[in-house]
């Protein structure tokens, strides 16, 4: 079994692509290599460790995958025209072409036709369930979910939140542009929305509660950081933040940075973020299987609780959202101190927080329990799990917890905080994280 972290990576690079296509364009898995070598990457919702808790169901999932289409459906600005309203507007009114109305007052309005493109695909992404949303995405619920939990009374999500365009030819560069087209084939920023008129005279707008997305610097590996936060128009140009997401005052253009997803690029729509992973950079991330063998090998090494010697196992992926049956060989954690242990009353304190005392270094915190981190497209290394986010006890490598512990995930209209990539829980604790310490030393 490979041991070191180059190792793994390679190993994983043997599996065809095929034993991971299973939610592919229109449910349809690629009949041939051929065909799954045309993926051009994923989006992956944040929050979510590896499947949603009311199942994955057609287009609302955890993960798409965005392969090269039979064909082309693109499309690109051309022309615009001056109406009195959008729906006076003889393209507006065609479903068989694009376009994006800008309404400047109630007697005018900027309308721009958008024309095939035989070099881009397209696939959008919302809330909607209407046919032209590729990937339906709801609001994110912090914590361990059920399926009760991830019912919101009110989206701030768009329904047509987003579009991303990619080349079909090599290198298949992928771009993302605010607000996505509706069933008529129209975008509509009506009266009350931030546009603009640019230096070339075209139009340009931000959606309601905007479109983010931050680039890590480095790459998305070992050595990655978080970036800048900014803003995506409409018409794909990148502006600093806004004071608050629906202020209609928009921030300053950023000249030298672009539209173009990177490896590791996020996504955030207000109630939700993405990660896009691009297809080589898959190439470089642990696969399920790998995830699969490194529980297997703590269990295998048969840790033990330090108060009642009993041998402890990570639960499998199908019950790592609640605590096992067998509470005596479910792995916990002190998150001040990283002492694993299992199941025990030993050292409870009356307080409304429900600390322990660690039986082992008398340092008293929470005590929760473990779990593995399932969602490959998280990780940044192949790396053994070693170190667990605080406060909610997912488990992953050293240099992805670092990772995500210092990346600023927007919250809300106007706040930012670190969170678990696996459950979207805010961090805690000085670092965010902690490393685990087993009695018989595994993943020291």
């Amino acid at each position: 079994m490979p041991t070191s972290d180059s190792e793994r990576c390679e190993a994983k690079k043997l599996k065809t692509e095929a034993q991971h296509m299973s939610t592919e364009e229109n449910g349809e898995v690629p009949s041939s290599p051929e065909k799954a070598q045309l993926k051009y990457g994923e989006l992956v919702v944040l929050g979510y460790n590896g499947s949603l808790p009311y199942g994955e169901k057609g287009r609302r999932k955890t993960r798409f995958t965005l392969f090269k289409r039979a064909a082309a459906n693109g499309v690109k600005p051309s022309t615009h025209h001056i109406a009195k309203t959008p729906q006076a507007s003889k393209i507006v009114a065609d479903k068989s072409h694009h376009s994006v109305s800008y309404t400047l007052s109630r007697n005018q309005t900027v309308v721009v036709e958008y024309v095939r493109d035989e070099d881009t695909d397209m696939f959008q992404i919302g809330r909607s369930t209407e046919p032209p949303i590729d990937f339906v995405v709801i609001d994110t619920v912090p914590g361990n979910k059920t399926a009760e939990d991830c019912k919101v009374q009110q989206s701030t999500i768009s329904r047509f939140a987003c579009r991303i365009v990619v080349e079909r030819n090599p290198t298949h560069t992928a771009r993302i542009y605010a607000a996505g087209f509706d069933s008529s084939n129209n975008i509509f920023l009506g009266e009350r929305a931030t546009k603009w008129k640019r230096p070339d005279s075209s139009m340009d707008g931000l959606t309601t509660n905007g479109v983010l997305i931050m680039h890590p610097t480095g790459g998305f590996g070992q050595e990655c950081k978080a970036g800048v936060w900014r803003e995506v128009s409409v018409c794909g140009g990148i502006y600093s933040l806004r004071e608050t997401r629906p202020n209609p005052q928009r921030g300053k253009l950023i000249d030298d940075e672009s539209n173009v997803l990177h490896d590791g690029t996020l996504i955030d729509l207000c109630g939700a973020t993405l990660l896009w992973r691009s297809s080589a950079g898959l190439q470089k991330t642990p696969t399920h299987k790998h995830i699969e063998e490194l529980r297997k090998e703590i269990n295998a090494a048969r840790p033990q609780c330090p108060v009642g010697l009993n041998t402890l196992a990570f639960p499998t992926r199908s019950r790592t959202t609640k605590v096992t049956e067998e509470k005596e060989r479910q792995p916990y954690v002190y998150l001040n101190c990283g002492h694993v242990h299992g199941h025990h009353l030993w050292g409870q304190k009356e307080n409304e927080n429900g600390d322990r005392e660690c039986p082992m270094c008398r340092t008293v915190g929470p005590y929760v329990p473990l779990y593995m981190g399932n969602e490959p497209a998280f990780y940044v290394d192949c790396g053994p799990p070693t170190h667990a986010f605080c406060p909610c006890g997912h488990v992953c490598s050293e240099q992805t917890a670092r990772y995500w512990a210092q990346v600023p995930l927007p919250h809300g209209v106007h706040a930012f905080h670190a969170a678990c990539p696996f459950c979207a829980t805010q961090l805690t604790g000085e670092q965010g994280f902690i490393k685990l310490i087993f009695q018989n030393d595994i993943g020291t």
